[in-house]
């Protein structure tokens, strides 16, 4: 007997795509789909082309919300709507490619406590450029089918690495954890994948399992490259995880430990990059929060290079920057032309 897969699509402005994304899950094989398209009140053709689909195919419904709620009621709409026995939220830009259902299901029928399971995706931007996104690595060898919750939080590096639209969820984990967090709106992903992480074990699918449109209307990719505000969700999405399933974790001190010291790296990182492109306050802050998460932060190479640059000064660490780039350039030339 097939699988059984309900497929929610969120979509707001997203109607050129939308014809791509659904025709790609219901031609999906070995599996048996339903598909509920959620039109947040866009303001394009979404209804036209959302009516038609339906219209067309007898698996997929399309509701139109009379004003705009929001990416996160959206997506928690498509969890209480589904009722398979596994589930995905799929993004109406982007879209599945062959094979993927029928491969993350077997994955997960082998392993009947398994709470989702995830795989490779292709990066494609604007201009048709495609890279193939591989979240544990490249080496196939290296990278364990199945990880525990400690395995993939050590994983994950305090950062969403599971390509969203890859991510292929027992309808009955996502159940018990829930909708995704209102306080969330931008760290959502990186909480649930946590918070799944800990209803069981989760599987990783080592070949590209869809496309992932990277886009200048991207939410994500458009906070993401605020620096403060993204390792802050980041923070509150690691507590709201610690906070729900911690008690149920044989190691939450260590797990703890480890997702903050990911952050305070990361947070030091982002101080220096900051630090380079002058904005000082910006990187007083990110320090700041360096120390906070970690206070062996400074022991590590981003925590080293952030205090070495603060102690040279804004003036003379533009001077010896400028003059790396000229040898890194020169070097660069000589590399190609001799």
């Amino acid at each position: 007997m097939a699988n059984t897969i309900d497929v929610a699509i969120p979509c707001y402005k997203y109607g050129a795509f939308l014809t791509e994304c659904v025709e790609s899950v219901l031609s999906q094989e070995n599996v048996e789909v339903r598909v509920l398209i959620l039109d947040d009140c866009s303001p394009d053709d979404t209804e036209e082309v959302g009516k038609a689909l339906a219209d067309r195919y007898p698996q997929v419904e399309f509701r139109r919300h009379a004003v705009n709620i929001g990416h996160i009621a959206t997506y928690n709409e498509g969890i209480e709507w589904a009722s398979a026995e596994l589930f995905l939220l799929l993004s109406a830009d982007d879209y599945l490619l062959p094979g993927a259902l029928a491969r993350a299901a077997e994955l997960m029928t082998a392993v009947p406590d398994m709470s989702f399971a995830f795989g490779n995706a292709v990066m494609l931007s604007d201009d048709g450029k495609q890279v193939e996104s591989n979240p544990l690595g490249s080496d196939p060898g290296a990278i364990p089918t199945i990880l525990s919750c400690t395995e993939f939080v050590r994983r994950m590096k305090g950062r969403n690495n599971v390509p969203t639209p890859t991510a292929v969820i027992r309808t009955s984990a996502q159940k018990r954890v829930g909708g995704y967090n209102r306080d969330l709106p931008h760290a959502g992903d990186l909480a649930m994948w946590l918070l799944l992480a800990a209803e069981g074990p989760i599987g990783f699918v080592n070949t590209p399992q869809a496309v992932y449109r990277i886009h200048s209307q991207n939410m994500s990719r458009a906070y993401s490259s605020t620096r403060l505000p993204d390792i802050q969700q980041r923070y509150a999405a690691v507590e709201h995880f610690l906070a729900r399933s911690g008690n149920r974790l044989p190691d939450t001190k260590s797990l703890r430990a480890t997702l903050m010291k990911d952050l305070a790296r990361e947070s030091a990182s982002h101080a220096c990059s900051a630090f380079n492109d002058g904005d000082v306050q910006i990187s007083l802050e990110l320090e700041r929060l360096a120390r906070h998460l970690h206070k062996g932060v400074w022991r590590t190479i981003p925590g080293l290079r952030i205090l070495s640059r603060r102690a040279m000064g804004q003036r003379a660490w533009q001077v010896v920057r400028s003059l790396a780039n000229g040898y890194r350039n020169r070097d660069l030339k000589r590399a190609v032309f001799r």
